[in-house]
């Protein structure tokens, strides 16, 4: 990799701009965060901030540049864990560790404190469902907790790698609904706002952060992403983006105007109302959360 483009050490990761020794990659990389939440006015001092926080790579880093980059700005990490058996167990604990390292609240919250069954027992029968029926229940956990401890934000961990694989899959699924995005809504009454301070860093970049700066420890993947479609997707667009640098960044900016054009128009909007079963908000006329548990619970 050679040596570093500004003071001569040895690189430690290939920057656009050349190569960066430790230090100056660190900069460079909370740089490259702060611009992003100023660019969106992701916070601002004073704000009470609920972080997703589920103790892998991309969390633990976000956490931490927060942590430096927002000292004005109250943290809450909230830790939803699953019941993934041979799995969670090892990352809540990595969380535990660097909670008490940066001194920030935690909250762990579990599947079975929620719906009475952890991920496995619901999943027993259809295991291949895995990913949409964990997110579903993460998100609504999420916001339920955000909202009981009057936050202003909800930060989650989902870098460009994440953006891009996301926008890909809605195409794939043909999921219009998704790919427009319901942005012409009441959905601000309803839920509480969430940002991703690490949108625009690459994977890459993430991973490299949380090694120089010594906060990731070897952990498991969640067994079941084999049935994850964005695996297959990550795996694809990785290729991509090594063929053709700069991929992942124009399909997300690509989305991005695509949504301010959508918005333009001023399209009639897209009313929230509170789910029949729980109360909390949806389109329809129960939320996709109880839809999932009903259909689950009721086989």
């Amino acid at each position: 990799m050679g040596r570093c483009s500004i003071c001569g050490r040895p690189a430690a990761f290939a920057a656009e701009d050349g190569p960066l020794c430790a230090k100056h990659f660190t900069e460079w990389f909370e740089k490259r965060v702060r611009e992003t939440i100023l660019k969106y006015r992701m916070a601002e001092p004073g704000m009470r901030l609920c972080v997703g926080f589920s103790g892998g790579k991309d969390s633990t880093v976000l956490l931490t540049v927060l942590a430096k980059l927002l000292p004005e700005t109250e943290l809450i990490a909230v830790t939803v864990d699953e019941g993934i058996s041979g799995y969670r167990d090892d990352t809540i604990a990595e969380a535990k560790r660097t909670v008490q390292a940066l001194g920030v609240e935690h909250r762990i919250l579990s599947f079975p404190g929620f719906c009475g069954k952890t991920l496995d027992e619901l999943l027993e029968k259809h295991p291949e469902g895995a990913c949409s029926v964990c997110g579903t229940l993460r998100r609504r956990i999420l916001n339920t907790a955000a909202r009981e401890m009057d936050a202003d934000r909800i930060a989650t961990g989902h870098c460009l790698d994440d953006e891009a694989q996301s926008i890909v899959m809605n195409y794939l699924r043909g999921d219009i609904t998704r790919v427009t995005g319901q942005f012409n809504s009441n959905s601000a009454d309803f839920f509480i706002p969430r940002i991703k301070p690490l949108c625009r860093s690459t994977e890459r970049s993430v991973v490299a952060y949380g090694l120089v700066n010594k906060l990731l420890r070897p952990l498991h993947e969640c067994p079941y992403t084999k049935y994850a479609l964005r695996r297959d997707v990550r795996t694809w667009l990785g290729e991509q983006e090594y063929e053709h640098p700069g991929t992942l960044l124009k399909i997300a900016e690509g989305q991005e105007e695509l949504l301010s054009r959508i918005q333009e128009k001023k399209e009639p909007k897209m009313l929230l109302h509170p789910c029949e079963i729980c109360g909390e908000p949806t389109g329809n006329r129960i939320c996709a959360a109880c839809e999932k548990l009903n259909k689950i619970l009721n086989e």
